[in-house]
């Protein structure tokens, strides 16, 4: 069973460092630093887009944007780190 809990601790870190690309590759986006035209980069934002959106949007709905600025990667990195902190406090030993 341990076992089985590492692998979500695991899973989920994988996909917060996913979050963290999407975050980051956005940026390069927004600041015109990258270009979507180029397939490579196209290709990753869609792949980090399909991944991150369906966690993000129910996030999206209940936190609002504050000046502008989108939280929702911050919430959902508090809300990894309370269950990754759960898992190991009743789960792993």
């Amino acid at each position: 069973m341990q076992s089985l809990f590492l692998l979500i601790d695991t899973v989920l870190e994988i996909y917060m460092w996913l979050v963290i690309i999407w975050v980051i590759m956005s940026w390069l986006i927004s600041f015109n630093v990258v270009n979507t035209h180029n397939q490579v980069v196209y290709a990753i934002n869609s792949f980090l887009h399909r991944i991150t959106e369906p966690v993000l949007r129910p996030i999206r709905r209940v936190v609002p944007s504050i000046g502008g600025f989108d939280i929702t990667p911050v919430v959902l990195f508090l809300l990894i780190y309370f269950l990754r902190n759960l898992i190991h406090e009743y789960f792993v030993l």
